[in-house]
């Protein structure tokens, strides 16, 4: 028989059984805190890694280890929604032609302006620079000008920055910009050239050959003949000083009709130009006479037809390797409300040719302002302070009507910044009535030395 403990073995026996009791349990308490350490850390961890891998080990976690109560707890991850699809304007070009069909920007006074109609009443946003058209309205001479347009474009988007119209016989009411009351002239040699770039092989250094004078054109000059009387001349000065039978020639004998038709579309003639305002298409048509695709080749016919807009578009292309911007002047219209109706968008019409056909140009129409036709308009150049900064280049034309009243003058050419990135594009065109005022070239000048004056010294027209 067992003797009965005493109070100090049973004391000693209580405290065995409760250490016992208390490691079990500091095992368990700290087997529970790390699994609680390792789910937070690889929580965190997949959070800031992969969002999707978060939400697969979350799931397993919350399935097998995590009770319901401890997940409820977590930090929900929010999971961002897809971006919603702009909604689409509701306006095309035909309904804002419809609307501003009648409005008068050339008289404009605010780049945006408030139109108030049976429907609504809309804010239209332009891409005007109202200070420059106003300075270019101030010298147009009305006396002695029929018609004076300029168009200036920024040829990476088609945005017109300008827009300039004066009609002396009409009230100034019609849209000289967007006509074709004017003869292509000479300018139609960019189309011209840029086929005998691409089609003939040449560059701005092929010796190409004429006989006669320079500015004429006839039947007897359209042909190989070389005699003690030939001239001879490189391609970029015979572009540059608009030397007729030279490119007669290209016309009759090189590129023929088919060819000569191919550009000329390449180059947006014969088509419709998307636009806000009404356009008309400019013209031309060829025939089987080789005599006739002399004339068109060389810009020695006044059928040949084409828009001041359609001018700046050619511009546009050269100095836009190759492609032809859609022409914008309105940049959004919005209802009472503010909702977006219509809102443009950098686009190209046609890629008319190559950006290697571009560079030989460029180096053409360069010439024609530092040595050929326009370079008295653009004398002393070198030594201005705005000028000088400006790779500039361009094509004159001049042409008479059929009774000789009025004189055709235009200037359709480019502008960039030799150190940096604003370019713009410019046509201009005057017909001048009895007396022959400031020319093409000169507006040109004018217009091109404002512009950049602002960019150069501002920065950009604080007033738009």
């Amino acid at each position: 028989m067992k003797s009965q403990k005493s109070w100090r073995q049973y004391q000693r026996q209580l405290q065995k059984q409760y250490a016992k009791t208390y490691k079990k349990g500091s095992f368990v308490k700290f087997s529970s805190l790390v699994l609680v350490v390792i789910i937070f850390a690889g929580y965190f961890f997949m959070h800031i890694t992969d969002q999707s891998a978060y939400s697969k080990h979350t799931e397993f976690f919350s399935q097998n280890l995590i009770p319901q109560q401890l997940i409820s707890h977590l930090p929900k991850l929010q999971t961002p929604s897809p971006p919603s699809a702009p909604e689409p304007f509701q306006w095309k070009k035909d309904k804002v032609k419809e609307l501003l069909s009648d409005f008068d920007f050339y008289s404009i006074s605010k780049s945006d302006f408030r139109l108030i109609t049976n429907d609504d009443i809309y804010s239209v946003e332009t891409s005007l620079i109202v200070p420059l058209q106003k300075t270019i309205k101030k010298r147009i001479k009305p006396r002695i000008t029929r018609y004076f347009a300029l168009v200036a474009i920024e040829p990476s988007s088609g945005r017109i920055l300008s827009m300039v119209g004066f009609d002396n016989k009409n009230n100034n009411k019609s849209y000289p910009c967007t006509q074709i009351h004017f003869p292509a002239a000479s300018i139609f040699k960019i189309v011209t050239a840029a086929a005998a770039i691409e089609i003939c092989g040449l560059n701005s250094t092929s010796e190409l050959t004429f006989n006669g004078r320079k500015y004429t054109l006839y039947k007897k000059q359209i042909s190989e003949k070389v005699n003690r009387y030939t001239h001879r001349i490189s391609f970029k000065d015979s572009f540059a000083q608009s030397i007729n039978p030279v490119f007669g020639k290209l016309g009759a004998l090189y590129l023929g009709r088919s060819v000569l038709e191919e550009y000329a579309e390449g180059f947006g003639f014969n088509k419709q130009i998307p636009f806000e305002l009404p356009v008309i298409s400019s013209e031309i048509e060829i025939s089987d006479k080789p005599y006739e695709q002399a004339e068109i080749a060389s810009g020695f016919n006044r059928d040949t037809a084409i828009s001041p807009l359609h001018g700046a578009l050619l511009a546009s292309t050269i100095i836009n390797n190759g492609k032809m911007p859609k022409p914008s002047v309105v940049d959004s219209i919005k209802d009472h409300k503010g909702n977006i109706l219509y809102k443009t968008k950098p686009e190209t019409f046609t890629q008319s040719i190559t950006p290697a056909t571009c560079a030989i140009l460029k180096k053409m129409m360069n010439a024609t302002v530092r040595s050929g036709t326009g370079r008295k308009s653009f004398r002393g150049s070198q030594k201005d302070r705005v000028l000088s900064k400006l790779n500039i280049g361009g094509k004159t034309g001049s042409i008479s009507n059929k009774n000789h009243k009025i004189r055709y003058d235009w200037f359709v050419g480019f502008a960039e910044e030799k150190n940096g990135k604003e370019k713009i594009a410019i046509s201009i065109v005057v017909a001048h009535d009895h007396y022959i005022g400031l020319r093409a070239c000169q507006y040109a000048r004018l217009f091109i030395k404002e512009y950049f004056k602002n960019i150069i010294f501002q920065g950009n027209y604080a007033q738009r």
